[in-house]
């Protein structure tokens, strides 16, 4: 069964001064960007010179800052998102997961994302390679567990 890293998800107060220090300052280089006027929200992805290749290959290792429009304070860490990473079944993975007692917090609904936390609390979301598989029970109709 596959497991690859994909990310981490940093929230940021101010766009353009993150991006100084991730870009300017530490050296790392915009792989892409997505606005989402319905969200209010901007993602930028960032990777490492030496990634660089990989990262816009296969979307990975990779640094996601996301600017939430209008909102311009964070705290108790909600600053740091959550990690991610891409499986070869989703389904399949969130039910290697829940017999191990883990909790599925969002359920993968929709054949393609999933949350899980740490016994620490921090997030990690599951995405599916490749396209969205059917959507099937029980996962279709399980509702979400706790915060993600």
């Amino acid at each position: 069964m596959s497991f690859e890293y994909l990310h981490s998800m940093l929230r940021v107060e101010n766009l353009d001064t993150a991006l100084d220090f991730f870009c300017n300052k530490l050296g790392l280089i915009e792989t892409s960007r997505q606005d989402n006027k319905v969200g209010q929200y901007t993602l930028v992805f960032l990777a490492a010179p030496h990634d660089l290749a990989r990262a816009k290959e296969h979307q990975a290792p990779l640094v996601e800052l996301t600017y939430n429009w209008g909102e311009n304070q964070y705290d108790s860490g909600r600053n740091f998102g959550h990690l991610a990473y891409r499986v070869d079944d989703i389904y399949a993975h969130c039910q290697k997961l829940m017999d191990a007692g883990v909790v599925i917090n969002r359920p993968p609904r929709d054949g393609y994302m999933a949350f899980i936390r740490t016994p620490d609390g921090i997030s990690i979301e599951l995405l599916q390679k490749g396209d969205a598989l059917a959507p099937q029970e029980p996962w279709a109709s399980m509702e979400n567990t706790g915060a993600w």
